[in-house]
């Protein structure tokens, strides 16, 4: 689930930033057409795919981990992995790779990190929201 939400989470955050960023009057394509094509091949395209991409993976990481409710880095990582998976299986389906070789190496060595940072994030939410320890734990300090 935290891949489907990595994917999900990244064509919309591409979309918005499209939407307000670069073609702020609109056009009917979107951020999928011809013009939009030609933005995305360009060395800012590229960068800023690869920024909210890693933003996608960090939500989708956070889901998964708060979802899984333990070992959250584990699990935020392994939504990492599956992404880059992903983009595999999605660049093999094209008959010639149009994406820069550079830009292929970065996103898969940011997308590890990147789910694992989201399922640290879901772990110290997870305590922040969990509330103070009581007085009988006995993890906390001066407890008898």
């Amino acid at each position: 689930m935290g891949v489907v939400v990595d994917t999900i989470a990244t064509f919309a955050l591409i979309s918005v930033y499209y939407a307000f960023y670069v073609d702020p009057g609109g056009s009917k394509g979107g951020a999928v057409g011809e013009e939009a094509a030609a933005y995305w091949s360009t060395g800012e395209g590229l960068l800023a795919t690869l920024l909210l991409g890693s933003l996608g993976t960090l939500i989708g990481g956070f889901y998964a981990a708060y979802k899984a409710g333990t070992l959250e880095m584990k699990h935020g990582a392994l939504v990492g992995i599956g992404s880059i998976i992903l983009g595999l299986i999605l660049q093999a389906g094209t008959e010639e790779s149009s994406l820069p070789e550079w830009f292929m190496a970065l996103s898969a060595a940011a997308a590890i990190p990147a789910g694992a940072l989201g399922g640290f994030l879901a772990e110290m939410f997870k305590n922040a929201t969990r509330g103070r320890p009581s007085a009988h734990s006995p993890g906390r300090p001066g407890a008898r």
